[in-house]
């Protein structure tokens, strides 16, 4: 992995705006990420420590971590921490820049600006799965087209307010910002 896709997660996530993952035959430069501190942040997978689902957050940086929510889809992180520090880059979204046509048979019937506008939704583009946990993605430095924006995480239920998502300002592909449901009857 290079190096400047290595370190603390917060460092870490704007500089992989406009950079190329390529995976599955197609080719996305991403728009939208979001950093995660492990154990010292609660919106954090690795936030009470490592387990079987997320032992690959805990390094060596530059692999995936890919898992499957909500019974239906998957998403996946770039692991940036050094080894035993679970810090970790989520993909959100990004603009299919090659094999356009293994996108469209993937998501057939969905415009190209949403073919990979949401990390479920980046994966399967991408087709990423539970298979590829762990592996290297094959990554490319890009440059950024303009501003960076940055707000709070989405679908968190802890730690929802920290500035911790990034996004090429104004790119049509950033998903759009959706925070977490309060659960019925819990008062959370």
């Amino acid at each position: 992995m290079p190096a400047w896709a290595e370190g603390d997660p917060l460092e870490v996530a704007p500089r992989l705006l406009g950079a190329v993952l390529t995976h599955g035959g197609v080719s996305v430069r991403l728009t939208e990420v979001e950093a995660y501190a492990g154990p010292a942040d609660p919106g954090s997978h690795a936030y009470r420590g490592r387990t079987p689902r997320n032992a690959v957050m805990f390094g060596p940086p530059g692999h995936l971590y890919v898992y499957f929510v909500y019974g239906m889809h998957h998403c996946a992180n770039l692991v940036t921490g050094p080894d035993g520090d679970p810090g970790a880059v989520l993909l959100r979204a990004g603009e299919v820049v090659d094999g356009l046509d293994v996108a469209r048979a993937r998501r057939p019937g969905v415009r190209d600006r949403e073919l990979a506008r949401g990390p479920a939704r980046l994966c399967r583009t991408l087709g990423i799965d539970l298979a590829d946990n762990g592996v290297r993605p094959q990554l490319a430095r890009g440059t950024p087209a303009g501003d960076i924006s940055t707000g709070p995480r989405v679908g968190l239920r802890h730690a929802a307010d920290r500035p911790w998502r990034f996004w090429i300002t104004g790119d049509p592909t950033v998903s759009t910002y959706r925070p977490a449901a309060l659960r019925r009857g819990t008062g959370r």
